[in-house]
């Protein structure tokens, strides 16, 4: 039967029905039938392909709320078939695509450009983002509304911070109308402008220019004033210190309706894996400190921080064989994001549970996406972990077309042994 499987004798943890038991997950015509203990007693379906999981677990598909892909404009670097390839290797069932292409995903054609794209030839959801403003260029407004019924998920400028405080009220009022989510990152344009890590000691050291704490905080501020001001949703798409986490707490209680993520990156390394001018760890938000590093994972661990991303960001050969204060930021995640992620749970950092959610059920549930759930009737997007399945990062693993990860030569303990899509296995080792 068509996209039909039974996982047998594995461990489901599923965030959206706080359920972490043995049991079984019958899947039938891309369905999920039933996902628990008690399910081992229902009959298999007929023509099922039935698999013991003994040993594994499975968690709603993991979603990825941050990729930029090349397609259209930039398809050396990567397109949306090789980012759903490698989505697929590294668990991911679903992303968001940021819409700084060329041309800018900022009206209708493009959104549609995705959509048929992505149903021709990904492996995996494709759910596009359009940008907040024409051409990215922070003056004037999209249609947000007719975007919306196009098929955008949400609306992000990108790399780029809204700096123009009216555009942004307007912009937020406006898609409060709509349920829409504004998701911005937040950089000031002029404080730190010339840095390209981390301010700090290490930074002096190096001899290169350091981005400050500030230059987050002070543009995340002024953001949350305007989103309790306007009432609409603003999410700060990658956050990296600790006193972003204050702020964005003190918005909640002052009744802002405020969501967050992190990148993978910031949970997992800190500046000094930068060692020698290493290209592939400049990023941004810059690798901060090593206390900074553990602040955010206590924060994600208690739930202040709601998402995981994996800011996949493909570069060739010219924009990062340079020197470091010349190279582009950005780093390939989609097939390491879960591996780092469980590092942080063999330490005993944060749940599996928590690591989950902030990968699957939270992103889902902030951008309203069909994921995130083993919920019987649920499309059977599902990710198949062994925990412990010891590897190393090779770049010519690497399905993504770009090879530039700051994980290169790391071992890792656990990761995806199976992706399912609407219950067809779109990846398996």
């Amino acid at each position: 039967m068509k996209n039909s499987i039974v996982l047998k004798n594995v461990r489901i943890v599923d965030p959206s029905r706080n359920l972490d038991e043995v049991g079984t997950i019958i899947v039938k015509d891309g369905l999920i039938v039933a996902a628990g203990a008690d399910a081992q007693s229902q009959a298999t379906p007929t023509g099922a392909h039935v698999r013991d999981c003994t040993g594994l677990v499975a968690t709603p598909g993991l979603v990825d709320a941050r990729v930029h892909i090349g397609e259209p404009g930039a398809e050396h670097r990567e397109t949306i078939a090789s980012a759903s390839r490698a989505a697929a290797a590294g668990g991911v069932t679903s992303i968001i695509m940021m819409p700084d292409t060329d041309p800018v995903i900022d009206d209708i054609a493009l959104v549609e450009f995705v959509k048929k794209t992505a149903k021709d030839k990904a492996l995996i959801n494709v759910y596009p983002a359009a940008a907040i403003t024409k051409h990215l260029a922070g003056e004037e407004m999209t249609e947000i509304g007719l975007l919306m019924e196009a098929g955008a998920v949400a609306f992000t400028d990108g790399r780029s911070s809204v700096h123009d405080t009216q555009v942004l009220r307007r912009v937020m009022t406006y898609a409060r109308e709509f349920g829409a989510v504004i998701s911005c990152e937040t950089r000031d344009k002029y404080l730190g402008a010339t840095g390209v890590m981390h301010e700090g000691l290490f930074a002096s050291w190096l001899g290169l220019g350091g981005i400050p704490k500030e230059a987050e905080l002070i543009p995340l501020e002024r953001d949350l004033r305007i989103a309790k001001l306007t009432r609409g949703h603003y999410h700060a798409a990658m956050i990296s210190v600790p006193e972003s986490v204050e702020a964005i707490e003190l918005a909640r209680t002052r009744g802002a309706t405020v969501t967050c993520g992190i990148s993978i990156n910031n949970l997992s390394l800190n500046e000094n894996d930068i060692g020698e001018y290493r290209t592939f760890f400049k990023l941004y938000p810059p690798l901060r400190s090593e206390d900074d590093r553990v602040a955010m994972v206590d924060a994600l661990a208690r739930g202040a921080i709601d998402i995981i991303v994996s800011s996949h960001d493909p570069q060739d050969v010219d924009t990062k064989r340079l020197p470091f204060g010349e190279a582009a930021d950005g780093a390939v995640g989609l097939e390491t994001m879960l591996a780092a992620g469980l590092r942080l749970y063999h330490s005993g950092q944060v749940s599996l549970m928590r690591l989950i959610d902030a990968m699957s059920t939270r992103p889902a549930q902030i951008f309203g996406l069909e994921a995130g759930t083993l919920n019987p009737g649920a499309k059977a997007d599902i990710t198949l972990i062994d925990l412990d399945d010891p590897w190393l990062v090779s770049k010519d693993m690497l399905l993504s077309r770009s090879k530039n990860t700051p994980f290169e030569d790391a071992r890792f303990s656990g990761r995806a042994v199976a992706t399912y899509v609407a219950g067809q296995c779109v990846h398996t080792i």
